[in-house]
């Protein structure tokens, strides 16, 4: 996947009919962790090859982010959270039971870049790593039928992350 940063849902502010937030949770999310929250919360996180997942229910305003490294658990029972397919049908779950619909989900795809040369396949596919682990992401999303509304993926950069859990808008800056 080429580097992607569509400022479209990803930068936003308030809409006119909003209200300002004028308190938000802070909560940082290390590599293999996660957030959930039904207040407003500002759920941060740095990203390398590494993805985050934020997922958002705008009519119940639950919202939830995930970080995880390498792309597949490959081991029995319900896996580890710093693996892409244990930690997107975790989050997914761990929404859902805070109060959000499944149907009602919009999801936010970011980070995956190759920040390592010697990560790179050599013919600049999606083998790297940062790409296999967005290809997981998209492919259990699309899946779950849950529509990627903004992403910023790819590229030879790092990212840091801020996602608002009350409005599902987002913000990211190169590293």
């Amino acid at each position: 996947m080429s580097d992607r940063n569509f400022d479209a849902g990803v930068t936003s502010g308030l809409r006119q009919s909003e209200p300002a937030v004028l308190f938000r949770e802070r909560v940082y999310v290390p590599p293999g962790g996660f957030s959930i929250a039904r207040t407003p919360t500002a759920i941060s996180t740095i990203l390398g090859s590494c993805v985050s997942v934020c997922l958002w229910d705008p009519e119940a305003q639950v919202g939830g982010l995930n970080h995880f490294l390498l792309p597949h658990w490959a081991e029995g029972g319900g896996g580890s959270w710093r693996y892409g397919n244990a930690a997107i049908e975790g989050l997914i779950d761990a929404v859902v039971a805070s109060g959000a619909r499944e149907a009602n989900l919009h999801a936010k795809v970011f980070g995956g870049a190759r920040v390592l040369a010697a990560f790179a396949d050599g013919n600049g596919s999606v083998g790297h790593l940062g790409g296999r682990n967005v290809e997981v992401a998209v492919q259990t999303l699309r899946r779950r039928a849950i529509p990627i509304v903004a992403e910023a993926v790819g590229g030879e950069r790092g990212r840091k992350l801020i996602f608002h859990t009350d409005d599902g808008s987002a913000w990211i800056k190169l590293l």
